[in-house]
């Protein structure tokens, strides 16, 4: 199940972040309310959970503006404010739920399995791409021929490929979406989870494949 989550205190986002990876999420971090929205504009997700409170758009305003578009994404608002004011506001521009910080981490777990249920039950987890399939509920990479359980990093950057078949995928792209904004770590990374998956492809007879589009970045394409 695939998360985006944007707070502003990066401490608490990095740590958020990886307590939801280890609850099984794909999860997307960002930290202001700008990219929140271009995020949530330009790409698919279960659920999402915004900080009220972040530089360049808070989120009601991005929660308000995903709705005038027509997204239904599930949003959870988080906010240090306990006024009934603001959680009433929150819930009227659509927001699914809301909890006050600082909270307990069974908590959010709890709200975000709430808040995304329907959802689940109603989109089916399994993405297909020719023989090849992906469970984003048990991050199961298959064919007819078996299947690999990829490991988190591995499984961000397939449902990326799958989500967008045949579209180029900018290295960059891939670098800001695993490893984060702040990373330092090297582009020479990508490669490297690229030649992993590959290796996967290959060894599930996969009819698709990921291919290189020179100094721009990776798509996933069938074999004819």
């Amino acid at each position: 199940m695939r998360l985006l989550l944007a707070e502003d205190e990066k401490s608490l986002a990095r740590a958020v972040g990886t307590i939801l990876e280890k609850n099984n999420y794909s999860v997307d971090i960002v930290y202001n309310g700008r990219d929140a929205l271009d995020y949530l504009l330009s790409d698919s997700y279960d659920g999402a959970v915004l900080d009220i409170m972040m530089p360049g758009l808070d989120g009601i305003s991005v929660l308000k503006k995903i709705r005038e578009e027509g997204i239904a994404t599930p949003i959870l608002l988080l906010t240090a404010k306990s006024e009934v004011e603001d959680k009433v506001n929150g819930l009227d521009s659509g927001a699914n739920d809301y909890l006050t910080k600082p909270f307990a981490t069974q908590e959010l777990l709890a709200r975000i399995r709430a808040m995304t249920r329907t959802n689940t039950s109603q989109a089916s987890s399994v993405m297909h791409m020719g023989n090849t399939t992906l469970d984003r509920a048990t991050f199961e990479l298959s064919t007819p021929f078996g299947s690999f359980r990829l490991a988190n990093k591995e499984f961000q950057m397939m449902e990326t490929l799958i989500s967008n078949p045949g579209h180029i995928i900018p290295s960059e792209r891939f670098l800001e979406k695993i490893w984060g904004y702040d990373s330092d770590v090297d582009m020479h990374v990508v490669w490297v989870y690229i030649s992993y998956l590959r290796k996967k492809l290959t060894a599930l007879k996969a009819n698709v494949k990921i291919t290189a589009a020179r100094n721009s970045g990776y798509l996933l394409e069938e074999i004819s």
